[in-house]
């Protein structure tokens, strides 16, 4: 058998980010900044280890919570606004292989301030390299937004112009049009794929033989303001970009067993609407098809409940016609979920949650496995592990209750 090649990804992460403060765990489109390169090394095929070289003790434990290692702490001097890229490799390679005997065959370097990477990027840059053993790195490049060849030194005293650059064959490249330009690329700080050798021995983030990997410009993000932080939020959200995305783990498929489904209120039995007259009453929309469906799975066994923020008596009155139970007006939705588990000596891997905007993305992260309604907020669609075709009131609840219905999973 052919050994698989060690594949290291280091994410670096210093504490002491000045243009936008602790930026690297600042919570960006949902998660954290830092968790979308640790993300694309821990989906990536071809990584083998992910690690977190930071200075900084906050970093580290979100680091670790989100399922990278930190082995090490980064000496301080090696985490200033001066500070370099190759002596933090340097450090992270020689601490791995004196504390652990541990040497990759390459290492990946994932900078958080470009999260937005499609998703064959790191795989793409490490099979790259393996690929062409005279490459010293691979590192990610886009096509240039501006040509260099139309470009120009000046004089500052004399305020006359010279060209950046000459091209063989063409005499005026600043006056030729950009189709018969050579053409350039900008290097990105989406990926580097690295032997580690150029570092350690060659003293180098890039080594002699450099390598591009083109990335399609849309992904081109680098977050070094606020400005940038607003426009990359933007980008996740409504792109429609296919990205390494922190929501996006590996589908959990329905429990085995079924011991209870908990719906959400509003958005989800209602169409999250309400109609409010002059005197501050409150009407809401639902659904008849979906007390049915609910009627059909009480009868086979499954026990059902409404947990909701709401604290209108309608929700008590709709789970009373659909004869199940609710809980109501619940600032905390988890923290009232894990007390109705734990009431019930039920494990949280076999209960189901239908929920519909970002005050159930706790509830999503507890359960067994996470629904969202076919209008359900992009975050929260992001985390369900299924995202049903049918809206909020209109027929979302009979559709999960016919699917249940189907796999009888549960206790009847």
């Amino acid at each position: 058998m052919v050994k698989k090649p060690e594949v290291l990804a280091i994410v670096p992460a210093r504490g002491g980010s000045k243009g936008i403060p602790r930026k690297n765990i600042k919570e960006f489109a949902g998660y954290p900044l830092i968790f979308y390169s640790i993300a694309a090394g821990l989906q990536a095929e071809t990584v083998t280890r992910t690690i977190v070289s930071t200075d900084d003790e906050e970093i580290a434990a979100v680091a670790r919570e989100w399922g990278a290692e930190t082995p090490f702490l980064r000496p301080v001097e090696l985490a200033s606004d001066q500070s370099l890229d190759l002596p933090v490799y340097q450090h992270a390679l020689k601490w791995l292989k004196e504390q652990e005997g541990y040497e990759p065959d390459v290492v990946v370097q994932l900078r958080p301030t470009s999260p937005v990477r499609p998703v064959d990027c790191v795989d793409g840059a490490v099979r790259m390299l393996l690929k062409n053993p005279q490459a010293d790195c691979v590192r990610g490049v886009v096509p240039a937004g501006q040509n260099p060849h139309k470009m120009w030194r000046r004089d500052d005293g004399s305020g006359k112009l010279s060209p950046l650059l000459t091209v063989p064959g063409i005499d005026e490249p600043y006056n030729a049009p950009r189709q018969i330009l050579p053409p350039v690329y900008w290097q990105t700080g989406h990926i580097d794929a690295i032997r580690p050798e150029t570092i350690m021995k060659k003293n180098s983030m890039t080594g002699e033989t450099l390598l591009g990997m083109v990335i399609d410009p849309q992904f081109t993000i680098d977050i070094d303001t606020p400005k940038d932080w607003a426009r990359s939020e933007w980008l996740v959200w409504h792109g429609g970009l296919q990205f390494v995305d922190p929501a996006r783990r590996p589908r959990r498929k329905l429990p085995k067993q079924i011991d209870l489904m908990v719906f959400d209120f509003d958005g989800v039995i209602t169409d999250n609407r309400v109609w409010v007259d002059e005197n501050g009453f409150e009407r809401v929309a639902a659904n008849r098809s979906d007390s049915l469906g609910i009627r059909l799975l009480r009868e086979a066994g499954l026990e059902m409940i409404v947990l909701s923020t709401e604290v209108n008596k309608v929700v008590a009155a709709r789970a009373k016609k659909m004869g199940i139970p609710a809980l109501h007006g619940i600032s905390d939705k988890v923290t009232a979920l894990k007390k109705l588990l734990s009431e019930r000596n039920l494990p949280a891997e076999n209960v189901i949650f239908v929920g519909n905007d970002t005050n159930d993305m706790d509830c999503f992260r507890l359960v067994g496995y996470a629904v969202a309604v076919g209008d359900a907020q992009p975050e929260i669609k992001r985390a369900a592990d299924l995202i049903l075709t049918r809206n909020g009131g209109h027929g979302a609840v009979r559709e999960i209750c016919d699917l249940i219905l189907q796999t009888e999973k549960f206790r009847g």
